[in-house]
């Protein structure tokens, strides 16, 4: 597509304090294992390989200190456990990295990441960071394909398959300014606006960027004026086949869920995990068919 920079959703970064606890967390709330458990440079990791995504949640290694572990000691010092970065895909980092320079975004130049499996393997890839002063406040990545050109290994289900997240659905991102996240994601960054509608009963405007198979969706407030703040998380949303099993599964683990209900769009099933793990709540979501969100 002419003007495109990213083409997906590589992944979702989250700081978090205890690397263990929120494994264990993300666990019993996906219903998978991470495919990779490492770390490098100051910080642990575990990665959590959807298909059209993955989570990498990232705390700060103590016992080996490091320039990108402190760089996570800071960000959870500045604004606590939860979404440090979104890390979009693109095919030539290079050409990308350029564009979105003549684009009037800095980003810094690409470079190589490692991160070491504790059994000793290592995993390359390469990346460059957007300046957030010019993204509106979110930390941003540019990401290579992996340098051997093969898709990482899909998280497994641990139990039941049905009763397991299968992708995510969209990422929701609250803006104080909707004109600059158009200007930022859809014509800096290239990403697809399939929906800007605001709805007065609900308060919101919301944008829904097509990224890949996934969303990112921006809502703005209608009782507010626009502003020049900075953009904040407002949680991710997962993709279910089931709603029905993994709502199950979830009550019977002591997680604080909603009912299972019908959701806005015709043909949906949703429900919310209200808390129990770092950047929640979290909507879970059952969709008939793939695309878009439209109008209810």
């Amino acid at each position: 597509m002419p003007g495109e920079v990213v083409t997906g959703l590589d992944h979702v970064a989250l700081a978090v304090r205890d690397l263990e606890s929120a494994v264990d967390a993300y666990r019993r709330l996906l219903g998978r294992a991470p495919e990779w458990v490492g770390g490098d440079g100051g910080a642990r990791h575990a990665w959590f390989q959807l298909p059209n995504m993955a989570l990498d949640v990232i705390a700060p290694d103590d016992a080996n200190p490091g320039a990108f572990g402190e760089v996570i000691r800071a960000h959870l010092d500045a604004h606590g456990e939860g979404l440090w970065a979104l890390a979009f895909r693109v095919e030539d980092i290079e050409a990308a990295v350029k564009l979105v320079r003549r684009r009037g975004l800095r980003a810094s130049d690409p470079g190589p990441v490692r991160t070491t499996h504790l059994d000793g393997r290592k995993r390359y890839w390469t990346t460059s960071t957007l300046k957030a002063e010019d993204t509106g406040g979110l930390n941003i990545l540019l990401v290579a394909p992996p340098r051997d050109g093969q898709p990482f290994p899909l998280s497994p289900a641990e139990g039941d398959e049905a009763a397991a997240v299968t992708e995510l659905d969209h990422v929701v991102v609250r803006t104080p300014d909707p004109e600059r996240a158009i200007a930022v994601y859809g014509a800096k960054l290239g990403l697809d606006l399939r929906l800007d509608r605001s709805n007065a009963d609900w308060g919101v405007r919301q944008l829904f960027f097509r990224c890949g198979s996934a969303v990112v969706e921006f809502a703005a407030s209608l009782k507010t004026p626009r502003g020049d703040g900075p953009d904040t998380s407002g949680g991710l949303a997962w993709r279910v086949d089931d709603p029905a099993a993994v709502h199950a599964r979830l009550a019977a683990g002591g997680w604080n869920v909603s009912d299972l209900k019908r959701g806005r769009r015709p043909g949906t099933q949703v429900f919310t995990v209200r808390e129990g793990a770092p950047a929640l709540p979290a909507l879970m979501i059952q969709q008939t068919a793939p695309g878009a969100p439209q109008e209810d």
